[in-house]
């Protein structure tokens, strides 16, 4: 039977699924804002549509609402103001409920199809959602536009292409016939239905709205169940446009668009009983350690998909590339001014210094030097307000100021003026150095633009303080610069053990905390700070069952 949509896009999909097998480098949605890609006025537009938006009511016509709120405080002092629906969430899963049967109906190759027409038209606005995702985050112009727009659309692509390989090779029908001797055979018609587990809950972050979004909203949305979105209430709109497009595709497909609603809630214990609705059969959730835990513990029924604080570290031991180290590690810790769950907070440098192609430094030459690194690095204010972005939350700006009191100020943060945005609240990185006893100083996450240089004995005892870090802390990222075969080895084993990514020798183009779709595999799920991988079968086949039927045929 002939699928529209599927076919309209199948030969993305195709290439989508060799990408996922071969692990080279691939997308469908090009990462620069490049007129001659997008359009010589979509940015333009996408600013206006997004600032038509401000002080308005954000409809979307669901069910069970009762009045609008305004949450969102843009970190750059733009005075956004814009009303979102408040709907009883009990009514939200109901409806839900009553969606997924048509959605069921249209079996895999149906869902694939407009899953994969809705990447595609919310790729087409782009723009639009990366100004709401700036606005909202904090994110620089550049990040918000990649991050939030291309790269967090081939994140959704990749939890389609990942379920498609696997629902794709469970047949949809067979013939069973089981031989009796000299009587005829047994012969049976049996059917095999791929059948979504029940609603899914998203709940997001403030910082990546729809980075952290996308992998389980598609992945849960493919294998064939209806999802609620719970948005930060720092970052509604990103996630707003996108569930209004969703609900747009839906309609025109003569499906219910109640079978992806937004959930706008104030109030944390109206999340936690929406969480534990036994309806809810997964949820996907990125953000602090207590209510993450909170969720694994209490939310029996469903499946926690839970990206976790974490430290995420690295060992300095020896390199024959210290400029170029330095380069990429500034911008390492720069970088949206670190408040992403990859960047990286201690270093762990021997004592006794490191050999480098500029000769023997020392620990504190090392910590110097860096700090030093960060500063060129951010001197010219355009370039450090296009790196760091906004510090997109108040507890932020208190971890930056308190920050002093856990170790010896290398470099110290500043604040930059924002050239656009005068009320922005941007910070440089403050960097600090402490010994490896300190363990209350950097055996936790400071999220933000907070790093530390941690002096250790030599480089056995880099390593296993690192495996220790991820497998106590939990972590997303460890990297490694090392000349020495034996040392390389040593983490590879160590971050095999403890089952998190590592980046060898950084220092060029590529940085510990960028992660690439249909490549990488974000989040090991072995360690405290993640139990799933987006990229990973595992993130996608426990969220539908294959449900039979059968009967005798002649």
């Amino acid at each position: 039977m002939s699928v529209p949509l599927f076919e309209k896009h199948q030969a993305t999909l195709d290439a989508a699924v060799n990408a996922i097998h071969t692990r080279g480098f691939w997308t469908p949605y090009p990462e620069l804002p490049s007129p001659k890609v997008y359009g010589e006025t979509a940015n333009e537009e996408g600013k206006r549509a997004v600032e038509a938006l401000f002080n308005t009511e954000f409809t979307l016509n669901q069910p069970g609402q009762s009045g609008w709120r305004a949450p969102e405080r843009s970190p750059y002092g733009v005075e956004m103001g814009v009303r979102y629906p408040v709907c009883d969430p009990v009514a939200l899963v109901e409806a839900a409920g009553k969606a997924q049967t048509a959605w069921q109906r249209i079996g895999p190759r149906g869902r694939v199809g407009v899953c994969l027409e809705i990447l595609d038209r919310i790729n087409k606005r782009s723009f639009e959602i990366a100004h709401a995702v700036m606005l909202t985050s904090g994110q620089g112009w550049m990040m918000a536009f990649q991050a939030g727009g291309p790269h967090a659309q081939d994140r959704g692509l990749e939890a389609v292409a990942v379920a498609w390989d696997e629902m794709s090779r469970i047949p949809e029908t067979a013939i069973w016939e089981k031989p009796q001797g000299k009587n005829p055979p047994l012969r049976m018609q049996k059917h095999f239905e791929i059948v979504g587990r029940g609603v899914a809950l998203v709940i997001g972050c403030s910082t990546f709205p729809t980075w952290n979004t996308y992998p389980g909203l598609f992945a849960a949305l493919v294998t064939g169940n209806p999802v609620i979105i719970k948005p930060h209430d720092n970052a509604i709109l990103p996630v707003a446009i996108t569930v209004r497009i969703i609900r747009e595709v839906l309609a025109e497909q003569g499906l219910d668009p109640d079978l992806v609603s937004l959930a706008v809630i104030e109030d944390p214990a109206v999340t936690r009983a929406l969480a534990t609705h036994p309806a809810v059969k997964s949820i996907d959730f990125t953000g602090g350690n207590a209510f993450g835990q909170w969720l694994i513990d209490n939310a029996r029924q469903a499946q926690v998909y839970a990206e976790l604080a974490g430290v995420n570290n690295m060992v300095i031991e020896s390199t024959d590339n210290y400029k170029g180290m330095l380069r990429n590690l500034a911008l390492t810790l720069s970088l949206y001014s670190g408040q992403m769950c990859t960047t990286t907070q201690a270093i762990m440098v021997p004592a006794g210094g490191v050999d480098t192609d500029q000769g023997h430094k020392s620990f504190d030459e090392v910590a110097a030097d860096l700090g030093n690194a960060i500063d060129t690095f951010l001197a010219d204010p355009n370039v450090a307000t296009a790196m760091l972005g906004a510090i997109q939350s108040r507890d932020t700006l208190g971890r930056i100021a308190e920050a002093g009191q856990y170790g010896k100020i290398v470099l110290a943060s500043r604040k930059v003026e924002h050239p656009e945005f005068p009320k922005a609240e941007v910070r440089t990185p403050v960097l600090l150095t402490c010994d490896a006893a300190d363990e209350t100083s950097y055996m936790k996450e400071r999220f933000g633009p907070i790093s530390f240089v941690v002096k250790v004995a030599d480089a056995d005892a880099a390593v296993a303080l690192s495996e220790r870090l991820v497998t106590t802390c939990g972590a997303l990222t460890v990297g490694v610069h090392s000349t020495r075969a034996e040392v390389l080895d040593a983490m590879t084993d160590a971050t095999l053990r403890a089952g998190v990514a590592l980046s060898i020798n950084l220092t060029s183009g590529v940085f510990v905390n960028q992660s690439a779709g249909f490549s990488d595999y974000h989040g090991v799920g072995m360690n405290p700070a993640a139990n799933a991988a987006y990229s990973d079968s595992a993130f996608v086949a426990n969220r539908f069952r294959v449900v039979q039927r059968r009967y005798h045929v002649a």
